[in-house]
């Protein structure tokens, strides 16, 4: 199974555009789980996802909670509250 991450605004700025990933890695089922084991991918990526920060996320461009399933093909963004165009 494979899903795409992105990340927007700040937390683009620290982590790039986004990427591919291979679920079978990380024994993720959700996507709070999701941001959990990219944490701990390098000290950027720990820092910005944080649990103590405000981020906001959404599963195929729909905003959704942590507990959110992840499936094939799934697209999972990472996004500030606020954000700009």
């Amino acid at each position: 199974m494979s899903i795409t991450i992105r990340y927007f605004a700040s937390v683009r700025e620290k982590l790039g555009a986004g990427e591919q990933l291979v679920l079978g890695d990380t024994g993720a089922r959700t996507v709070g789980e999701l941001r959990q084991w990219l944490r701990g991918r390098s000290a950027l990526h720990a820092d910005a996802l944080d649990p103590d920060k405000c981020l906001r996320t959404a599963c195929n461009q729909t905003l959704c909670d942590a507990d959110a399933p992840l499936l094939d093909g799934a697209e999972v963004a990472f996004f500030p509250p606020v954000t700009g165009g």
